[in-house]
């Protein structure tokens, strides 16, 4: 068992100011796999203090400096990404070539893509030819909290962590007390690349200790929290007496939109981006709203696509899901799929409880339920399992209302031949994201979302943008 009980603050790995243990549990296998210590104010207090000390000699770093300096972490990154993906699949149950080809590989994206972005982004320049003597300058935030999951947990991070390095702020991470192992291997390599004492600092918790203390921190100017709907509005009443900068990316309850006129494979494609990472995403395609002549159809290709899903061990290769991340979310999953069942849903694939031979591990059959209506759990809540929702609209319009009939609007997806549909439709979704007919975003694509999915972005120029403040200063001659 790996045993890690030390804080990362001022460039030195150090002990917790008061002991508080805490085990991490292997999904796969539902025993510990590591030990860890939760933080405390004290804890904070010292790597804020470090954080601020620091400060002031990054912000004036050239931009090129900072930039080189996450090169060799890219580089360093790259060199430890085995070590890197079996920490993941070890913590949080992604099976380890899903580890290694998507989980690790998103954090290499998002870093090269700061990196990329950073080299031609305007720190400095005049307002316009009508004023050339009022100079817009962009200036780091300052001391920044990063809150991160544990469902993408260097996507998060990277996401974060980038940013806020080639910005210019400083920072402290708290990573989720379910995949503190990865973050703090991360911390190893950025000790590594030989960032100055300060710069970045790692101190680990919980939401109520560690989350609440930055949250509260005076000398925090900006926290970026990546979490549920419950952690954003703590994050965002504790953070009010000071008035720092929050930005919040929360939950989700992507409607994928199903036309008529959909290409053939919109249906599988639909139910197989659902079941991506255990369904624990916040950008799933959890309601696939399908139009009423191509309904019955897919909904029997959704129920094939399912019962082809292999579920197995974290550790083992193949393309199969692995476990959900614990016992809380297995229980909810399972809470959610009874009320499906309770409420008069259809249940096509799938089910409660485990896999079929399968007695240990917090796996979660792949599940469809058809005949889906707006009211039921199922249609409103953020399952976060592999648990897909059919419903079926008659109209456009219809559509549309029914997909923006969520408290949520992170992503939304739509599936049409029709150039002028989509763009109608994506036009009216309420929705930080569209995808449509499966192309992704493309690298530094801003990711966030609206209503109580949260507010601002990460990602790119738009991800940097979310750490700067923007100062005028006129008279610049």
């Amino acid at each position: 068992m790996i045993e890690r009980r030390e804080f990362y603050i001022n460039g030195a790995w150090v002990m917790p100011e008061t002991a508080q243990d805490h085990y991490v549990i292997n999904p796969t296998t539902e025993e510990p796999c590591s030990l860890i210590s939760l933080g405390s104010d004290a804890d904070v207090d010292r790597a804020v203090a470090a954080a601020r000390a620091a400060f002031p000699a990054w912000m004036a770093t050239p931009v090129e400096e900072r930039v080189a300096l996450l090169d060799k972490l890219i580089e360093i990154y790259n060199s430890r990404k085995d070590e890197m993906a079996q920490a993941i699949s070890l913590e949080m149950g992604a099976p380890i070539d899903f580890a290694t080809n998507m989980h690790v590989a998103m954090g290499t994206l998002h870093l090269s893509t700061f990196a990329k972005v950073a080299r031609d982004f305007t720190f400095e320049e005049p307002l316009g030819d009508h004023a050339p003597d009022s100079w817009i300058i962009r200036e780091p935030v300052g001391v920044c909290a990063l809150i991160t999951p544990w469902k993408w947990p260097m996507n998060q991070i990277s996401l974060k962590v980038g940013a806020a390095i080639v910005t210019g702020n400083t920072m402290i991470l708290k990573p989720s007390e379910e995949s503190p192992i990865s973050a703090m291997l991360l911390a190893d390599m950025i000790h590594e690349a030989g960032f100055p004492p300060g710069v970045f600092n790692l101190v680990n918790g919980d939401g109520p200790g560690v989350g609440t203390a930055l949250a509260k921190h005076a000398d925090i100017d900006a926290i970026s929290l990546t979490g549920s709907g419950r952690a954003g509005k703590a994050v965002s009443i504790n953070a009010v007496e000071t008035l720092k900068r929050v930005h919040l990316e929360l939950g989700g309850k992507g409607a994928n939109l199903v036309f008529d006129d959909a290409d053939d494979a919109a249906v599988e494609r639909g139910v197989r981006y659902m079941m991506v990472n255990s369904g624990q995403s916040c950008i799933a395609p959890s309601r696939m709203i399908v139009e009423e002549s191509r309904y019955d159809a897919a909904v029997e290709t959704a129920a094939e696509v399912c019962n082809s899903i292999p579920v197995g061990p974290a550790n083992e290769a193949g393309a199969h899901i692995g476990p959900v991340v614990n016992k809380a979310q297995f229980d909810k999953i399972q809470d959610l799929i009874q009320s499906g069942i309770d409420e008069g849903a259809r249940l096509v694939a799938g089910g409660p409880g485990r896999p079929d031979g399968v007695n240990r591990g917090f796996y979660v059959r792949p599940t469809v339920f058809a005949d889906v209506t707006p009211d039921m759990r199922i249609a409103r809540e953020e399952i976060f399992g592999p648990v897909l929702a059919m419903m079926k609209f008659s109209g456009e319009g219809e559509a549309v209302a029914m997909a923006n009939d969520t408290e949520f609007g992170l992503a939304n997806f739509v599936q049409t031949q029709d150039s002028d549909k989509l763009k109608r439709v994506s036009r009216q979704l309420r929705s930080g994201m569209v995808e449509v007919n499966g192309v992704r975003r493309g690298a530094g694509a801003p990711f966030g979302g609206m209503k109580q999915s949260g507010n601002g972005r990460e990602g790119g120029t738009f991800g940097m943008e979310d750490f700067l403040e923007v100062k005028v200063v006129s008279g610049w001659s």
